[in-house]
């Protein structure tokens, strides 16, 4: 089963099982349970999908926290040509890492879309008929 949720504003893939790199939840400790209710695709073991417009309603997310981390430092490095000006800088941002435990839907009687390549009726034309007066 794989979802697509959102969380302050970016998209995340989740599927059971997997580890989720969020930007610091800083009210959360280790061991912690969280739920994202903001799902906006699921696709399940059968293959239906179901899109949100523009939330998936009854679907959640539940997921523990791992550890609050500190992902790899990138360098900034600032310089203007002919003015001797360089700035370097180091960052690292502040994570939370996640482990997605369970997706569970409220309600099991979801109907997938309809697709739209269906077949189309075909229109049978016979000589000689014609239909004007």
């Amino acid at each position: 089963m794989i979802a697509i949720f959102e969380n302050r504003g970016k998209q995340y893939k989740a599927k059971i099982g997997d580890f989720l790199k969020l930007p610091k939840i800083s009210t959360l400790k280790k061991n912690d349970n969280v739920t994202f209710d903001k799902v906006i695709f699921i696709k399940d073991d059968k293959g239906q999908t179901i899109i949100g417009s523009p939330l998936v309603s009854g679907v959640q997310i539940i997921c523990q926290v791992i550890e609050q981390i500190r992902d790899k430092k990138i360098i900034v490095f600032k310089k203007k040509r002919r003015h001797n000006y360089r700035r370097k800088i180091g960052h690292r941002q502040d994570l939370t890492l996640i482990k997605i435990k369970e997706i569970k839907m409220a309600n099991q009687s979801t109907t997938p879309k309809k697709d739209i390549t269906s077949s189309k009726e075909k229109v049978k034309s016979t000589k000689g008929e014609s239909n004007g007066p």
